[in-house]
């Protein structure tokens, strides 16, 4: 009985921790968990390229693909290339937020 009634407030204020954790307001805290998000954002974007597949999951390869787009970006025209980027994720935004997952033909 006594360790049942322990655990449970054990549980208790882990539950009471995590609130606190997720309510803080501290300005370094906010910047931290806003980071957080974005990169896992941007992670979750890789993943939806495909790039994760195509690269059996090998981080050194996605990272060296990423390397290799930002050395051609910057030695051609890179305003150009940026818009042809942004305007083809943009369709391929449309397109899966119409229901159909088939951007690849984009």
């Amino acid at each position: 009985m006594t360790l049942r009634a322990m655990v449970r407030i054990a549980q208790a204020i882990r539950r009471a921790e995590g609130g606190r954790q997720r309510t803080d307001t501290r300005e370094w805290v906010v910047q931290r968990r806003e980071r957080t998000r974005r990169l896992i954002e941007l992670g979750g974007l890789v993943q939806k390229a495909g790039l994760v597949d195509l690269a059996d999951d090998d981080r050194a390869t996605i990272y060296g693909a990423l390397l290799e787009l930002v050395g051609r970006t910057r030695n051609a025209e890179s305003s150009d290339t940026l818009m042809i980027w942004k305007r083809r994720g943009k369709r391929a935004f449309d397109t899966e937020e119409k229901g159909n997952d088939d951007v690849d033909s984009i």
